[in-house]
């Protein structure tokens, strides 16, 4: 199982743990939303798990691998961490605490100050038998896993030492056997990598952070209160209980700190681990130092504490920790346990596990720059919120798949700003549109209202006309039809327009007859419209005018019956006075031939026209 692990479910996209990682194990890639964990580049420094404020990263949880070992028949040893003073502050006795752990099991319990003491004796060695090579402490397994990943030329400067906690195995195993089970238990994540590299004695069989161990104790019911005093087994360790404090090392080595004689320099905390590793691969023929490194504040901030726990205060708690149990401490029992162990073998090697990416092209970098808005050198130089150094690094990181342009501060602000003026100015447009919209709507509610009067008067004029009126559509569908043609037709259709006002939709085929309805399919096809044409339709003569509406898709025709008395009056006078206009010039042709006859018989014509012109005389009364 992976040490780190993101759940995608709590993450909120905030890129914290990309931006904090110091070795950028952690990418995001163009194509993906969430953050995933490269865990071969990983070093288990646990500083992505500080600042994912909603939880979702999470380590190893080893506590069922502790719980099976508990369980099984073999003897199972603890070995603490020295920083149980500052991480159980809560706990008014160490001796209680020493009890709680027995609770769950453990057959022995070991403090690793004793290791402490027997490496620290060895870095007096090294240190003080200075042969022209210059060392880093391999204490820090974080600072041991960034060595080999990302300067495995360095792995040859680490000092070939376990770590107390390797060193505090051995001895457990010297002491009850090499069959002996061992749980670690202390503040780094790192550590649960770590033991799993051994398989002499010197091997781990699990690894419980302290705040696994305060989950355990929640899970059996086991407090202070329940519990007796019990001293941690022997062998007990001097000043190893000062390890917790990055310097504390040296003071169990006795190696001198001093400004003047000293030949060690003590970093700490990322960014003071990650400067201190470049300047010693750059620049240690001139600084000409041994280099004691720590990557979490020393141990006294692992990231297997508790969340929340104020570094100084937890210095403090180390000191006087150390301070109490030094004040009646054996040092000839202590003497004569570190020569008795002081044999055994605690030199270690390292490997090359190189797991720096290829550097991108230029070209693509530049790339990159420009996308992001630096297209200069000082631009380049960067805010570092991105969590890079420079804004050339961000650029290679993502030219690395690494990461994202959305990460860069800058850029997203910058995109976010332009955002809002975009949608300010839509949303003005968008109102200029609206109010026009409405403007729009008002005059098509008045046009629509006009449109309505309109045709109500035009329906109503339809009404009053004696003549047949009709509209068809190119179906020859009625689309609308007066009264006047309706009654033309027979009972039939006036029984369906009861039902139909005015027989929209009527089928004009099953109104009318072939020859009469034909005519309306030849102005439709041919958009050639007819004039008075007279058509029989139930004994009675018909003029019929069809004309175009709507070219090919509406006709309208206007059709009279020329047996009323009206209609024939005004249609024999429109014919005679169509007569006379199209003889005239024959007449006038003719008339030197004809003499007075001609001019007689177009008087006679004209009389006729007046005659039907003339309004009948009502009949007198008594006639």
């Amino acid at each position: 199982m992976a040490l780190i692990n993101i759940d995608n479910e709590k993450c909120n996209l905030s890129y914290s743990c990309v931006r904090i990682c110091p070795v950028n194990a952690i990418k995001v890639e163009a194509h993906q939303d969430y953050p995933e964990v490269m865990h071969n580049a990983c070093i288990g420094c646990g500083h992505c798990l500080k600042v994912c404020s909603p939880g979702a990263i999470s380590y190893r949880d080893s506590k069922e691998d502790a719980k099976t070992l508990l369980g099984s028949d073999d003897k199972v040893a603890a070995i603490c961490g020295p920083s149980i003073s500052g991480e159980f502050h809560d706990i008014t006795d160490y001796r209680k605490f020493v009890d709680m752990i027995r609770a769950l099991g453990f057959e022995y319990v070991f403090e690793a100050s004793f290791g402490v003491d027997l490496v620290a004796r060895k870095y007096n060695e090294l240190f003080n038998s200075f042969k022209g090579k210059y060392y880093i402490t391999a204490n820090c397994p974080a600072v041991v896993s960034y060595i080999e990943k990302f300067h495995p030329d360095l792995t040859d400067n680490l000092a070939p030492l376990v770590s107390p906690m390797i060193a505090t195995a051995k001895v457990a195993r010297k002491k009850y056997g090499n069959k002996l089970r061992v749980v670690y238990i202390g503040p780094c994540i790192e550590t649960k990598k770590e033991g799993k590299r051994y398989r002499d004695d010197g091997r781990i069989d699990a690894v419980l952070t302290f705040a696994e161990l305060r989950e355990l104790f929640t899970e059996y019911d086991i407090s202070e209160k329940k519990v007796e005093f019990s001293d941690f087994d022997p062998p007990i360790g001097y000043k190893g209980s000062l390890y917790p404090i990055s310097t504390g090392i040296l003071e169990a080595a006795d190696i001198d700190q001093s400004l003047l004689d000293g030949n060690v320099i003590t970093a700490e905390g990322r960014n003071g681990m990650l400067e201190a590793v470049n300047q010693f691969e750059k620049q240690i023929d001139n600084i000409k130092k041994h280099f004691n490194l720590f990557y979490n504040e020393g141990c006294i901030m692992g990231p297997g504490t508790s969340r929340g726990g104020e570094k100084f205060r937890r210095h403090a708690l180390v000191v006087d920790y150390a301070k109490r149990r030094l004040k009646n401490f054996d040092v000839k029992k202590w003497e004569k346990d570190m020569e008795e162990f002081g044999k055994l073998d605690l030199s270690r090697k390292f490997k090359k596990d190189d797991q720096r990416l290829p550097f991108p092209d230029e070209d693509k970098i530049q790339e990159i720059l420009q996308v992001i808005g630096k297209e200069n050198n000082v631009d380049e130089i960067g805010c570092a919120s991105c969590g890079y150094t420079s804004c050339r690094d961000f650029a290679v990181a993502v030219a690395r798949g690494l990461a994202k342009t959305e990460m860069c501060l800058t850029f997203t602000l910058k995109n976010r700003h332009d955002y809002i003026r975009t949608l300010r100015e839509t949303n003005q447009k968008l109102a200029e549109t609206q109010e026009a919209l409405r403007k729009s709507e008002k005059n098509a509610r008045r046009e629509q209202q006009l449109a309505r009067e309109s045709f109500e008067t035009t329906h109503t004029m339809l009404e009053k006309l004696p003549s047949s009126v009709v509209l068809v559509d190119n179906e020859l569908k009625v689309i609308q039809a007066n009264k006047s043609f309706i009654n033309m037709l027979d009972e039939e259709a006036r029984m369906i327009e009861d039902v139909i006002p005015g027989l929209e939709g009527a089928d004009l085929k099953t109104l009318l007859p072939y020859n009469f309805y034909n005519l309306f399919s030849y102005v439709l096809n041919q958009d050639d419209n007819i004039v008075n044409r007279d058509v029989l339709f139930n004994d009675i003569l018909y003029n019929i005018s069809i004309f175009t509406i709507r070219k090919n898709k509406i006709v309208g025709a206007v059709i009279r019956d020329l047996y009323v008395p009206e209609v024939r009056k005004e249609e024999v006078i429109k014919r005679v006075t169509d007569v006379i206009d199209k003889n005239l010039e024959l007449v006038q042709k003719i008339g030197f031939l004809l003499g007075e006859g001609a001019s007689e018989t177009e008087a006679m014509l004209n009389s006729i026209i007046e005659s039907y012109k003339m309004p009948e005389k009502p009949e007198e009364d008594g006639e």
